[in-house]
């Protein structure tokens, strides 16, 4: 099967093309309308591996200078929206659970994201990481 037509990694239910694929490449690009789509679309290419449109959606203030692919045997698992927010036309918040296996040990990101719509793109700021 092929990742277009495969389910999209977000855990969405839809495909990978008409959901997170439409904000990685095409016309789109980097286009996702709110924040919860858009830590949706990072999901996914954490999953895929897409360091460029991670960096690229990572807002110029808070961006780290490199992005490092996955390594060698992680697999991520899931992720689930706990909750989404709108504080005001430019900011946002999203609290996400992200689970992955690395090496057999069990790993549980808890974080809520901070989000600010500059030039009508949505970037990722920042997270606070809620105790385990």
């Amino acid at each position: 099967m092929s990742l277009n037509t495969s389910p999209c990694p977000c855990d969405s239910g839809r495909p990978y093309s008409s959901c997170c694929g439409r904000w990685h490449a095409g016309a789109l690009h980097l286009q996702a309308p709110d924040a919860q789509a858009l830590m949706r679309s990072r999901y996914s290419a954490f999953v895929l591996d897409l360091t460029d449109y991670l960096r690229d959606t990572w807002h110029p203030g808070t961006r780290p200078d490199s992005i490092e692919p996955n390594p060698a045997g992680l697999k991520w698992l899931g992720l689930s929206i706990k909750g989404h927010a709108r504080q005001d036309d430019t900011h946002a918040t999203v609290e996400f659970v992200a689970r992955s296996r690395w090496q057999g040990k069990g790993e549980r990101l808890h974080e809520t994201s901070r989000f600010v719509l500059e030039e009508g793109r949505w970037f990722y700021v920042d997270g606070t990481l809620h105790d385990k």
